[in-house]
């Protein structure tokens, strides 16, 4: 198949603006890595006027795709975990150009893991975490059970995404595979919610108990990148914290996850007078440490 598409490839790789080209090959009869198709093909460029693009091919009953995205936009996709195959692709993929030793880079970073890098990430997942748990609680106490029960698989996928990068490690896609080896305890958690005897009703209501627990006890971790953040002003508006280059990221789940932090007194409220009479601003600060 590299044969086939050595033309496609070798194209892009005469470009100044290719820094890598990856080939990925279907590894099951079903393979999700590869869209199931018979080969994926990555192409990183340095940078780009247009969005991610992908290209779909066929030849002797062999399909394959070619994706083409910028460096920000794979950097994004890390960070992020939206698009949680890049990883995977990078480290398991073969190499057919690499501009550079660009690719070589690359995974040496993800295999170290930078502790700035791992501290967003585990940010991000906590606020994730923060919203999942809160709106699944809702659920249950209003007797929605299905609903409260896929909130609560998916703050625990949060909470075992947040405990691999802790430890220094990319979350795969098989992340509970990690989570089995590094902390049991979660892992015993998903368990019991998705395998027990238990009825539903009760299952939820001891997961929610085990769950508020384990959330707080990580609250120091999943909040220390926003808490870093806070503290270098002495107070912060909410439409500033919004716009924080670094804290754009946790996107929706700001404002949900400053308002846990307000609740478990982590961040304290500033009133700042308006115009409006008994109508103030509400400001943001952490209290500086002696």
């Amino acid at each position: 198949m590299e044969n086939i598409l050595r033309p496609i490839y070798q194209e892009r790789a005469s470009h100044s603006n290719t820094l890598a080209i990856i080939m990925i090959e279907k590894r099951n009869e079903t393979s999700p890595l590869t869209d199931n198709l018979d080969v994926a093909l990555l192409v990183i460029i340095k940078d780009s006027d247009h969005s991610l693009f992908v290209k779909h091919y066929e030849y002797e009953n062999k399909r394959a795709s070619l994706t083409v995205m910028s460096e920000d936009e794979l950097n994004e996709a890390i960070l992020l975990g939206t698009n949680r195959r890049i990883v995977d692709w990078v480290l398991n993929g073969k190499i057919l150009f690499d501009r550079n030793e660009y690719i070589i880079g690359l995974i040496e970073r993800l295999r170290t893991f930078p502790f700035s890098e791992r501290k967003l990430k585990i940010g991000i997942e906590y606020g994730k975490l923060i919203r999942r748990y809160l709106e699944g609680k809702v659920f249950f106490e209003s007797r929605q059970l299905l609903d409260a029960y896929n909130h609560i698989v998916h703050a625990l996928h949060h909470l075992a995404r947040l405990e691999v990068i802790d430890q220094g490690f990319y979350p795969e896609v098989t992340v509970w595979n990690q989570v089995k080896k590094i902390e049991p305890q979660i892992y015993k958690l998903y368990k019991e919610l998705v395998e027990s005897d238990e009825s539903l009703e009760k299952r939820l209501e001891l997961l929610f108990l085990a769950s508020d627990f384990l959330i707080h006890s990580k609250t120091e971790v999943g909040a220390a990148h926003i808490l870093a953040v806070m503290s270098e002003k002495e107070y912060w508006f909410y439409n500033e914290l919004h716009h924080h280059p670094e804290l754009t990221y946790y996107s929706v789940d700001l404002s949900v996850l400053l308002e846990y932090l307000v609740e478990k007194n982590y961040v304290s409220i500033k009133r700042v007078e308006t115009k409006g009479k008994d109508v103030f601003h509400r400001a943001y600060f952490v209290e500086k440490k002696c």
